[in-house]
């Protein structure tokens, strides 16, 4: 009997570094590339925390044009890789034609719905995070007019205006300048343009500037430092790349999404369809550490905090804006 149980404990050591192999993660970043300080670090982070922890290595492609995007797509699928995440919107196209051609590889998209037996949709309700730091804004805002910066002029980022100028006026804010950076994905990684918008606004008025504009934003963030002014990150915790003058960033999840979906890729438990990630979820919320705790008094906390569970128990409703493409506030 010792004999058989040893051996079937060295069958199951064999084993498990075969399942493993059998784990090939792969992760695909948007334009702006994965050290943007925002959206695609915060998928690295995420693939990175897995790499980490499970000792299981993954393969990673940064996009310098669109016309990549399916290329790279297909080249990973017929490498076996599995599964996929790609981090953005805009591989949306690819990824429904490779998804029906690879129907035994697991993939998951960010910030878009590909409705696919093998595709998980990972996308957020930014409006109920910028709709938090919207509030916290107004309320640190001296002149009570404030802005929003955002990178390509699309649906998905009028979301994070929309919901940021609920806040705002809900917190007594008079006015909330916006403006985007552009139309083409350009917009997601041209810093000093974004810092041209935070000194326009800022001349307007604005003393607290809201950037959700991937590396854009960098620039949106440098600009209102330099004007005395506070700013507000968007995706990662950007608190520490101008210490003492971001009032806080709208965090959101994309770190855990990778990490999860990677996990459950190893352990068996991958599921496809919508994983529409909230304020509930954990999937958005406000960043607070070291770097703005002063920023941050305990009335603005109570009414920030208050903000958060009245939207998650369902007493304030923000708009989405993707529902009507429109902005009631």
């Amino acid at each position: 009997m010792k004999r058989i149980v040893l051996g079937l404990l060295a069958a199951a050591a064999m084993v498990l570094p075969a399942f493993a192999a059998d784990i090939q993660p792969a992760i695909l970043y948007d334009l702006g590339g994965k050290f943007d300080k925002s959206f695609n670090e915060a998928s690295y982070n995420g693939a990175e925390k897995f790499k980490t922890e499970t000792g299981i290595p993954y393969v990673e492609f940064e996009v310098s044009n669109a016309t990549q995007r399916e290329q790279a797509l297909r080249r990973f699928a017929e490498d076996g890789r599995n599964p996929i995440v790609m981090a953005g919107f805009s591989w949306s196209d690819a990824l429904d034609k490779i998804a029906t051609e690879f129907p035994d590889t697991k993939f998951a998209i960010i910030d878009m719905v590909v409705d696919k037996p093998n595709v998980r949709s990972l996308v957020y309700k930014e409006q109920e995070g910028s709709y938090l730091v919207g509030v916290m804004a107004a309320m640190a805002s001296k002149s009570k007019k404030v802005g929003f910066i955002g990178g390509m002029d699309i649906p998905l980022i009028r979301r994070f205006g929309c919901g940021f100028v609920g806040g705002a006026k809900a917190a007594g804010a008079t006015e909330v300048l916006q403006n985007m950076t552009g139309d083409t994905p350009a917009a997601w990684n041209d810093p000093a343009k974004g810092g041209e918008i935070a000194k326009t606004q800022i001349d307007q008025g604005a003393d607290v500037v809201y950037a959700a504009a991937g590396g854009t934003g960098v620039g949106v963030l440098q600009a209102a430092a330099d004007a005395g002014k506070l700013g507000i990150g968007v995706d990662s915790n950007q608190n520490g790349l101008q210490p003492g003058k971001v009032l806080t960033s709208m965090v959101k999840r994309v770190d855990v999404a990778v990490y999860n979906t990677f996990m459950d890729a190893k352990n068996d438990k991958f599921t496809a369809g919508i994983n529409d990630l909230g304020l509930k979820e954990g999937g958005v919320d406000y960043a607070m550490d070291d770097n703005n705790k002063a920023l941050v008094d305990d009335a603005m906390k109570a009414a920030v905090e208050k903000a958060k569970a009245d939207i998650i128990a369902g007493t304030v409703k923000v708009h989405d804006y993707m529902s009507d493409n429109a902005c009631p506030y």
